[in-house]
């Protein structure tokens, strides 16, 4: 990959990650109850996710996705559902702990908190309808294509594992605000609310990236 071209794909990287959705809800929320370390196993998931559809999208099965009618509804419904199913999940557990109900913080576990940061990710069409219109703008037939996957996933992985951990962050400062009934379950209604939110979302996502 030119100099040039990857300055390009950098700044779009940043664009991408800051991008408001899915992956940032459950950082800030992850990180508004169980702090910036536990949160860590989240992002890794999350990045696991992003790997994924890159991938997909940069072997042109993303086009061919995008190209099935019922495969690409099969993505959107899964997706939208299992979005739908974490922000229930937060939203019904009130003033208790988010997605554990009446259990305590530890018990969700470094593996749930990876593989649920993972299905978020690599459940969303968005991420691949995204991914199959942004990455053929930076490749060149002049290089292989494993190499310029190669240096494009570490750019997007590690942009957006700052990005992810600063939303945790941000939203992990505000826990000494958030220790009495009333604040957890508004805390927990909010976060569970934008996830139900951007799941409905992925309902009308249309092939090509048009929305109904």
């Amino acid at each position: 990959m030119e100099w040039h071209t990857w300055v390009a794909f950098f700044i779009a990287s940043w664009v991408i990650a800051i991008s408001p959705g899915s992956g940032a809800v459950l950082s800030m929320s992850h990180g508004l109850s169980y702090g910036v370390r536990k949160t860590e196993g989240t992002i890794i998931g999350l990045e696991i996710g992003l790997l994924f559809i890159l991938l997909v999208a940069g072997a042109g099965v993303g086009s061919l996705l995008i190209a099935s009618e019922m495969a690409f509804n099969i993505v959107k419904v899964l997706g939208a559902c299992y979005l739908i199913y974490l922000g229930f999940m937060q939203w019904r557990s009130g003033a208790g702990n988010p997605l554990e109900g009446s259990e305590t913080v530890a018990s969700m576990s470094l593996r749930r908190r990876i593989i649920t940061g993972m299905l978020t990710n690599a459940t969303n069409p968005k991420g691949i309808i995204f991914m199959v219109a942004v990455l053929p703008q930076f490749m060149t037939d002049a290089r292989p294509l494993w190499s310029q996957l190669a240096v494009m996933a570490v750019t997007l992985i590690a942009v957006d594992m700052v990005v992810m951990t600063g939303y945790a962050a941000s939203a992990s400062a505000l826990r000494p605000l958030m220790r009495s009934a009333r604040a957890m379950r508004n805390q927990n209604r909010l976060f569970g609310g934008l996830l139900m939110l951007v799941g409905t979302g992925l309902f009308f996502v249309k092939r090509g990236g048009q929305q109904a």
